[in-house]
């Protein structure tokens, strides 16, 4: 697809949809929403992503793909959602500071609109960006206060790549104790999800800060973070923290 624009893409989303029943994407995603589904399947969305990347590379810099991305990420369709935020990831070479404060901007004018875009412009975007860059990590302390759900969503879900190699650990932890007071379900799964990777690097330092904080965490992030423990400690640490709250 030579010069792409959000017109053409949505086309080709069209011309690719499937009916609800065969696949439908909405189970995901509970509750009142505005999302729109082609129910085009992941590997067909990221074979579309490749074909616009594959045929502008020798053209496009990385601001021609945030252009692109920046009218995809406003759609209402998870895919387009998608490919937008693919198409942007396969200029990860070129990932500099200064991206950061449009990809906060897609999550805090609600762009992002839902925890599968939110964690796509995590992993995709916002992480490699902070292993390249982790000087930037402090940043997502100041997210992590934002009124926006996905924006503190973003600001321990980003920190992931970072926590998986043992890198600003304390930043994680500062971060979760943040969004413990949070009551929104998504904030507590991503909580629990980011610590059980940070776990993964440092396990020992994962049970100690369970074991000290249990009182002010929501059991749906206790159980999250302590998928990878063995049964025995898992047990032992809910029982332990049920009783001291």
């Amino acid at each position: 697809m030579l010069h792409p624009t959000k017109a053409r893409v949505k086309r080709e989303l069209a011309r690719l949809a499937r009916a609800g029943g065969e696949f439908d994407a909405s189970r995901y995603f509970r509750g009142p929403h505005n999302i729109g589904f082609y129910n085009v399947g992941t590997p067909a969305m990221r074979a579309l992503a490749r074909t616009i990347y594959a045929a502008n590379v020798d053209t496009w810099t990385i601001d021609d793909a945030m252009a692109l991305a920046d009218d995809l990420v406003a759609d209402r369709y998870l895919e387009a959602k998608s490919i937008g935020i693919e198409i942007v990831a396969r200029y990860k070479r070129d990932f500099s500071p200064r991206l950061l404060p449009t990809w906060k901007r897609w999550l805090a004018e609600n762009r992002s609109a839902n925890w599968a875009t939110t964690d796509g412009i995590c992993v995709c975007l916002i992480g490699p960006l902070l292993v390249k860059h982790p000087e930037l990590a402090s940043e997502m302390q100041e997210w992590s206060r934002h009124r926006n759900i996905w924006v503190r969503r973003a600001s321990i879900v980003g920190l992931i790549p970072l926590a998986r190699r043992g890198v600003a650990l304390d930043i994680v932890y500062d971060i979760a104790k943040t969004l413990h007071r949070d009551k929104a379900d998504l904030i507590q799964k991503a909580v629990g999800w980011s610590l059980r990777e940070a776990g993964k690097a440092d396990p020992a330092r994962l049970e100690r800060y369970l074991r000290a904080n249990g009182p002010s965490i929501p059991r749906t992030t206790l159980r999250y973070a302590i998928e990878r423990f063995p049964e025995a400690k898992r047990q032992s640490l809910l029982e332990e923290t049920r009783h001291s709250r």
